[in-house]
Order: C-alpha cells, then structure tokens, then sequence
C-alpha cells in the first residue's frame, strides 16, 4: 500500500469527495480532515494553504495541493 495521504476539505464540497475517492481508488490510505467540524482543523488546512480557503487541501509526499480537478 501507499503512503498516507491527507486531504482536509467539507463533506459538502464535490471536489473534496472527487478527491477522497479518486485516492482511495489508486491504492492510497487516505485520512480525510473535515475543516468544518473544528477551529483546529480549519487553522491546520489554512497553515498548510499558505492561508486559502480553497478546498480540498491535499498534502501527499510532504506536498500540499490546494483543489483537486480530478484524474
């Protein structure tokens, strides 16, 4: 199996779905952080995003992606 990826995002919000599935699908352990579920996850996602609130926020390798456009 991969490496974890983590993927912060809202439960609302396709993309962070799109995300969560299309990672699952290639083989990865993927941890999903709901940003709306706490001030601490939300403060987390922004300090990884450089401050955006675009998501989802996906951190893979130490590499931190804001959006996911699928693929």
């Amino acid at each position: 199996m991969r490496e974890k990826v983590i993927i912060y995002g809202k439960d609302t919000c396709p993309y962070t779905t799109a995300a969560r599935e299309e990672y699952a699908k290639k083989g990865y352990d993927v941890e999903y952080i709901n940003v709306e579920t706490s001030a601490e996850n939300m403060e987390k996602m922004l300090k990884l995003s450089g401050g955006s609130r675009v998501v989802p926020v996906i951190v893979d390798g130490g590499i931190v992606r804001t959006g996911f456009g699928g693929g």
